[in-house]
């Protein structure tokens, strides 16, 4: 069973999903991280991000491992790494190779082959998953998940202003729903969940309604 939920950043996706997995004792996958991982490593190798022939090479050679809710690259945790804002800002220049994500979702797909699993991303309902057996899509005002965001950076130790996180937010937002290959858009078997007046337990709550 895959349990498959799409929306924009800071609209909750990735606690939800966490919360969602433990309490339905499956396991969780961030589809997201994994593209993280990938600009991780692209930035530490000074790689041209423009280049979809060097990143399609590095993303076919990636040794990733997703455990316990942390991200392992070549045996090393980069989970705070892949959070920074440096990693924001390029995240997108990234995902929009064709060759890059042909190869990101074989993974994916490949991580999620086996047992039940939460996935969680931009365009899982739509490309990764699209014969999943629920599909949700959270949103939420772009002041509130700026301000989410804000938090989360803050929390990590990351100093930042709030116009900072908002002006990335919004150039995420354009990017994600503009690319030509796997955007981010709602699918018509997805239910939608505005979660801008919502914590984290009243989403799942939410999503385990639809669930049962």
């Amino acid at each position: 069973m895959i349990i498959a939920i799409d929306g924009p950043a800071g609209s909750g996706k990735t606690t939800v999903a966490k919360l969602l997995a433990k309490r339905l004792g499956i396991f969780y996958l961030d589809t997201g991280s994994t593209y993280r991982a990938l600009t991780y490593l692209a930035l530490e190798n000074n790689l041209d991000l423009s280049s979809a022939e060097s990143l399609g090479k590095l993303a076919s050679n990636l040794n990733l491992k997703l455990q316990e809710g942390k991200v392992y690259l070549d045996n090393k945790d980069i989970s705070l790494a892949i959070r920074e804002p440096r990693i924001d800002k390029n995240i997108s220049l990234v995902v929009v190779h064709p060759q890059v994500r042909k190869t990101m979702i074989k993974l994916q797909r490949n991580l999620a082959q086996r047992g039940d699993f939460v996935v969680e991303g931009r365009d899982i309902t739509t490309v990764v998953f699209p014969e999943a057996e629920h599909k949700f899509y959270l949103d939420a005002d772009a002041k509130v998940r700026s301000r989410r965001r804000f938090t989360e950076l803050k929390d990590k130790g990351l100093k930042l202003k709030l116009q900072e996180v908002e002006k990335d937010l919004s150039q995420r937002d354009h990017a994600d729903k503009n690319r030509k290959v796997g955007p981010l858009k709602i699918s018509d078997e997805a239910r939608v969940i505005d979660t801008t007046g919502l914590t984290i337990e009243g989403t799942a709550r939410e999503i385990l309604k639809y669930l049962k």
